[in-house]
């Protein structure tokens, strides 16, 4: 089930991936309990987003976790990774496409027209935030927990929370209709990503109902 696979959704950034390979970051994450893997570069070129996403598809693959691409869904089709997640800006008309690809479709959802939109497109779930201040998109906008949960609430798909939550804060989600949380500096930030995956895995299932 795609719900099983949103609570503790890793979301990459290359600054965290600079001493050591993408591989190997993305690797210990699993190792530590994540259960969706979302490959997002910006700076890069097609090519080599492309062959990133092979290598980790491999990985994540090993691990039976989906790896989900960051709004370019050619290169999602290419790497042999299991969706792709969509922005409002990078959203198509019809998704129609990429459903006949099998893969997972996300999309952010900032409002609840956004949120019933995307699921009759045939969305398979929502990324749902900024919950609190970001420092990986500081031009995300923020949203209040009560429009969170009206969101969530508006639509059958399950959501997932974003937006700079960390491991001080994930607590303050408890009660939100959320599926689980994504995160990128409390995941891959940490010394040991490994030991904190599993210390934020545990938080989750007290947080998550």
């Amino acid at each position: 089930m795609i719900q099983d696979n949103l609570r503790l959704y890793a979301i990459t950034d290359p600054r965290y991936a600079t001493k050591r390979t993408m591989v190997d970051v993305v690797e210990d994450a699993l190792k530590g309990g994540a259960t969706m893997i979302q490959l997002r570069e910006k700076k890069m070129t097609e090519a080599s987003f492309l062959a990133e996403a092979k290598q980790l598809a491999s990985v994540c693959h090993r691990y039976k976790v989906p790896l989900i691409i960051n709004d370019n869904w050619r290169v999602a089709i290419q790497s042999g990774a299991d969706g792709v997640h969509l922005g409002q800006s990078d959203l198509p008309e019809d998704i129609g496409f990429l459903k006949e690809k099998h893969l997972i479709v996300g999309v952010t959802a900032k409002t609840i027209e956004q949120a019933q939109t995307a699921e009759k497109m045939g969305a398979d779930y929502l990324g749902v935030g900024a919950l609190f201040e970001s420092s990986t998109k500081t031009d995300a906008k923020g949203i209040t927990f009560s429009e969170c949960r009206d969101i969530c609430n508006s639509v059958e798909i399950p959501a997932v929370g974003i937006g700079g939550i960390t491991k001080e804060n994930l607590s303050e989600l408890e009660g939100l209709p959320l599926a689980g949380v994504a995160l990128v500096s409390a995941v891959f930030a940490a010394e040991n990503i490994t030991e904190n995956c599993k210390e934020l895995r545990q938080i989750i299932r007290d947080v998550i109902a």
